[in-house]
């Protein structure tokens, strides 16, 4: 089987599509990040860490892409808005934790498990720190 071969182009000359074989490896990285900073915002690296990263190659594939040097500018914004999203759920779970670590009916659930000998005093403790909760 053969190929036809491809006329040679003339020195200097565009082709259509000339930029569309270059790819944007940031914008990638910006949309693979935020999306894993979204699906893993209960953990601080998911959340945090991976979503600043995309922020970064999200900006910076926009950049690229915004003079002309990649193309996916759309993607790169994508992926540092996922990202974005990633760190607030983070922060936000992160504040609700700690929060619910400095309540009084915490600490009060703390010491009475620290004091508690069996299971079931133990089990008692959870009960009356559920009630605490809903009230």
């Amino acid at each position: 089987m053969s190929f036809p071969e491809h006329p040679a182009t003339p020195a200097g000359s565009t082709q259509p599509g000339a930029g569309a074989g270059r790819g944007n490896g940031m914008a990638i990285a910006a949309l693979v990040l935020g999306i894993l900073a979204v699906v893993l915002f209960w953990t601080v690296i998911g959340g945090v860490v991976l979503g600043i990263l995309a922020l970064v190659f999200g900006i910076i594939g926009a950049r690229r892409a915004r003079g002309g040097r990649a193309p996916r500018r759309t993607m790169s914004i994508f992926g540092a808005v996922l990202g974005v999203l990633g760190v607030i759920g983070s922060v936000v779970i992160i504040a609700i934790g700690a929060s619910i670590l400095n309540s009084d009916e915490f600490k009060d659930f703390d010491d009475c498990v620290r004091h508690a000998d069996t299971q079931s005093e133990r089990d008692a403790c959870a009960d009356d720190f559920n009630e605490d909760v809903d009230n």
